[in-house]
């Protein structure tokens, strides 16, 4: 007679890590009950873009499903990390990557290949039955898709007047997202996903937009007469200093840029040899805050100690 065994449950953490609340005020909590966030997306739209950007959208999807013939509704519009985007979708999915002109970056249009199989039906002359079980598409059905694609693609572009000329470009296909690379992991997407649905037969088809394509088009979206840095300033007001981090211990490096050697240079250094400094590299020392760029200063001295002279703050690159 054999004996059933449990499966066994993941080790709960209790152990108490001080945190600050949201009044900014120390106290201690249960490490499983905190969540990560990132805060870059956050701060990606505000909620009125994302008006703006979602009122323009459900415009392309109304012409959209006149073009398809199918009876396509706008589900979502979200803002999602592109690491937590690719992860969502199954091993087997259809992928198309395309560019739009003249914005950057690469952008994702993600067909799950039940609903590219009805695409092909379709086009093919049949009623467009959507197949009971999913598989990956060949040669001549990825082809067929891209004639949807097209359509999609070519939709979507002509939905912004504000920008000249957009047009896109197929650049590749993928059938398993795990091998996506377009973006950094911690790219802020903007994902649309649209219901395409025939008969009583539905699936969902993707969008994904990386924040270097979207933001030209957030800037003509911006109102009339209204600069983009005063919405800004208006949208985030100046922090006030939270004096709980006034113990807080951040390390700080100088360093000195410029000077480069060959691996061969390197192994060859004997003691005694000198290495020659460009004055104008040694005049620039980068201070880094937890090994984050922040300012540029002189090197000297103050009081019998090396000291650094502030000169310029480095400015973030988005």
């Amino acid at each position: 007679m054999s004996q059933a065994t449990s499966t066994p449950k993941p080790a709960v953490d209790a152990t108490p890590v001080a945190v600050l609340n949201a009044r900014g005020v120390r106290e201690e909590i249960r490490a499983d009950a905190i969540k990560s966030h990132d805060f870059r997306q956050s701060g990606f739209l505000a909620p009125s873009e994302l008006r703006r950007i979602r009122l323009r959208h459900e415009q392309f999807v109304r012409s959209l499903a006149l073009r398809l013939e199918f009876s396509v509704n706008l589900h979502k519009l979200q803002i999602v990390g592109y690491q937590k985007f690719t992860d969502a979708f199954p091993g087997s999915t259809h992928i198309t990557l395309f560019k739009t002109d003249p914005l950057k970056g690469v952008s994702l249009l993600v067909t799950p290949p039940r609903l590219a199989l009805l695409f092909v039906d379709r086009l093919l002359g049949g009623p467009g039955q959507m197949p009971e079980a999913a598989r990956d598409l060949n040669e001549i059905e990825v082809a067929l898709t891209d004639q949807v694609a097209t359509i999609i693609l070519s939709e979507w572009c002509s939905h912004w007047p504000e920008m000249r000329e957009v047009r896109h470009a197929v650049l590749g296909h993928e059938s398993n997202s795990k091998f996506l690379q377009t973006s950094p992991a911690d790219t802020a997407m903007l994902c649309v996903s649209l219901s395409v649905q025939l008969g009583e037969q539905a699936e969902y088809l993707y969008l994904a937009f990386p924040y270097t394509t979207v933001e030209p088009l957030m800037r003509l979206l911006c109102p009339s007469g209204v600069p983009e840095a005063d919405t800004a300033a208006a949208r985030a007001p100046k922090p006030k200093w939270n004096a709980e981090f006034d113990d807080v211990t951040v390390p700080v490096i100088a360093e000195w840029q410029g000077l480069k050697l060959s691996a061969g240079s390197i192994a060859r250094l004997q003691k005694g040899d000198l290495l020659m400094l460009d004055p104008r590299c040694a005049a620039q020392v980068q201070l880094r805050f937890s090994h984050v760029p922040k300012f540029v200063g002189r090197p000297g001295t103050r009081g019998g100690r090396w000291a650094v002279e502030l000169t310029t703050a480095v400015t973030e690159r988005v």
